[in-house]
């Protein structure tokens, strides 16, 4: 077998395995009933309740595709070491930067079929709106579509683990993407009282936008995942993978307004005519937090419900770097997680 072939078997089986995983159907089943619930939460904002149900419902899809994130690629990779599995394929002519590869971009897969899993349900909540009123009416495409997508979807799956045994949790990813998908289609082609329309007047493509960037914040999240899972157990790595998050999102606070305080102080003192040495206590400081503010990633990078609320255009000149930050992100943790895994014992 070639390196892709490897790579694609590796993947495609790790994948499986982290879609059958009972973990995967909970964030899915918790996560749609947030979603949905984000409805009634948002009618008490007493201004705009949309506004509202967008920033819940998508800090929602954010904090499911994390969980998701953190626990499938711990177990995709540390669970294999610890079970020792990982030996059998490492001893044949498999190499470990095709393991390690082929696990990062399984955990991806599945998370990108989670993604549009919980994406599709917003979608479908978002096309149907709040009620701020009892006069508010109803949204009879979404409610029929959407209900007969998700009874469908268990349905389906209900049916093929009972009938032919396969995995419940795969088999309710596996038919509730594309029923909901079909169903949001649908749903763009109609008013709320099932007169046709445009699906320009419904598509929000600002918001598909927004959940592309989320989605490539969560890979990068598993990126580090991998990586910490190569040389940790599953505790640590799920702390070093939270700890990240956390860690990310408040790195402009953290990191970045450090870095301003300290360079306007030492710009006064230089003003002043006492700019100190390159080694006094301000300048150490400086340079750690210039280190750390590059090391750890930005994941307020991949947060654009601000600008989708707001109402505003999210430009090319900002997508394309943001994209290309998130995937250099990626590599540099992928090749540190083979380069810890090279010389790991998994026997």
């Amino acid at each position: 077998m070639t390196f892709l072939e490897q790579l694609w078997a590796i993947a495609r089986n790790t994948a499986v395995e982290c879609i059958r995983q009972p973990i995967a159907l909970a964030v899915l089943v918790a996560g749609t009933l947030l979603v949905v619930l984000s409805v009634p939460f948002s009618g008490f904002t007493l201004m705009d309740d949309q506004r509202m149900f967008v920033d819940l419902a998508l800090s929602t899809i954010f904090v499911c595709g994390t969980l998701l994130a953190a626990f499938l690629a711990t177990n995709a990779l540390s669970r294999e070491i610890d079970n020792r599995t990982a030996l059998t394929v490492v001893s044949k002519p498999v190499s470990r930067p095709a393991f390690v590869w082929g696990k990062f971009l399984g955990v991806a897969l599945a998370l990108s079929g989670c993604t549009a899993f919980l994406s599709f349900a917003f979608m479908l909540v978002e096309m149907h709106g709040t009620m701020p009123t009892v006069a508010t009416p109803y949204h009879f495409p979404v409610l029929t579509l959407g209900i007969l997508a998700l009874v469908a979807t268990a349905g389906s799956a209900i049916w093929a683990n009972y009938f032919y045994g396969w995995s419940f949790p795969a088999s309710v990813l596996g038919f509730g993407v594309p029923l909901l998908g079909v169903a949001y289609l649908v749903c763009l082609l109609f008013g709320k009282d099932w007169t046709p329309v445009s699906p320009a007047e419904q598509f929000e493509g600002q918001l598909w936008i927004a959940i592309a960037m989320m989605w490539l914040g969560l890979c990068v999240l598993a990126s580090i995942a991998v990586a910490a899972s190569t040389r940790f157990g599953q505790v640590v790595t799920l702390g070093i993978t939270f700890g990240c998050f956390v860690a990310g999102l408040m790195s402009d606070w953290l990191f970045a307004r450090r870095l301003r305080d300290l360079g306007a102080m030492m710009e006064r003192l230089a003003a002043e005519g006492t700019p100190g040495s390159a080694l006094d206590a301000n300048h150490a400081q400086w340079a750690a937090f210039k280190v750390a503010y590059a090391v750890m990633p930005n994941f307020q990078v991949f947060w654009l419900s601000d600008a989708v609320q707001q109402k505003r255009a999210i430009p090319l000149d900002y997508l394309l770097p943001s994209t290309l930050y998130g995937a250099a992100v990626i590599v540099a943790a992928m090749c540190v997680a083979t380069a810890m895994f090279q010389r790991r014992e998994v026997g």
